[in-house]
């Protein structure tokens, strides 16, 4: 329990990273923005940028995944202050979940009320074509069924309550702002909604693992955001998650096709100009 402790942010250490981010830059954004693999562009939108290369923050993680840039990006997009993480961090890496979910903590502490999570996504739903633009109505994160949550160990009052609720996690007005939004965009023929399912990879599934997964009610499945949309809500800060559908889960041994990295970041590169529409026109709104 030590070692676990160790590996912990204090709530001053993560007050020390805000105050080294808002003594550099001008910018008091409330929203902020965290790009999944392959979906990093959204930043080049960003006008007027200041870029914090993570490895010049004190005391705060670093990318080591392909897809992810490792930037923490202030500026203005369709005329509002945002805070962007040009990559995340993932349980995989190696990182505890507590540093895994730093950075939302920071944004609050930034001053940020609104969180827009996106991923890549591997699609289960059969139904859903790759390219698919999904939005998070819940999740199902297994890791925190197993014990790895969060928010697991000593709780800090001044993020939030020991037990906080998670059955409005994903806020609703913004699934219906990002439906609207959707349709207004003429996304409405590969826009969807559904449940994702946050697994600890960095494994791809086994074909056992996406049918348990399909059975229990996910439409798509990831290895991130689950964490970082718990610790918002702990936060009191509202989220809004829209996945990209990168794959098609194969649910049948007789299936040839092989999943890939590549594949991911591939499609990541041909839908993201869309994601990045569908974003824009949603902090329009706000």
């Amino acid at each position: 329990m030590a070692q676990e402790s160790a590996n912990r942010f204090s709530y001053e250490e993560l007050q020390g990273i805000a105050k080294f981010l808002l003594d550099n830059t001008t910018y008091r954004p409330t929203t902020g923005i965290v790009c999944g693999t392959g979906l990093g562009d959204l930043v080049k939108a960003i006008e007027n940028p200041r870029t914090f290369p993570y490895n010049e923050i004190p005391n705060f993680p670093v990318s080591t995944v392909k897809g992810h840039a490792g930037n923490l990006v202030f500026g203005i997009l369709n005329g509002k202050q945002v805070v962007c993480m040009q990559g995340r961090f993932h349980y995989y890496e190696g990182y505890s979940l507590d540093k895994v979910t730093a950075p939302i903590r920071v944004m609050h502490l930034l001053g940020i009320k609104t969180l827009i999570v996106t991923n890549a996504a591997g699609g289960i739903n059969p139904s859903f074509n790759i390219g698919d633009v999904m939005i998070l109505k819940d999740h199902i994160n297994f890791p925190s069924l197993a014990g790895a949550n969060p928010l697991r160990g000593p709780n800090d009052e001044r993020f939030g309550e020991r037990f906080p609720p998670m059955n409005a996690a994903y806020n609703r007005d913004l699934q219906k702002l990002a439906k609207t939004s959707g349709q207004e965009l003429g996304f409405g023929s590969f826009l969807r909604e559904g449940v994702y399912a946050c697994v600890g990879g960095p494994s791809f599934e086994t074909t056992a693992e996406l049918n348990f997964l399909h059975r229990v009610g996910a439409d798509a499945v990831g290895m991130s955001t689950a964490h970082e949309v718990i610790a918002a809500a702990h936060c009191g800060i509202q989220s809004l998650g829209i996945s990209l559908i990168t794959n098609a889960a194969e649910l049948s041994y007789d299936a040839e096709s092989k999943i890939s990295h590549e594949e991911v970041l591939e499609v990541g590169k041909k839908r993201s100009k869309d994601v990045e529409k569908l974003v824009k026109c949603v902090i329009q709104k706000l």
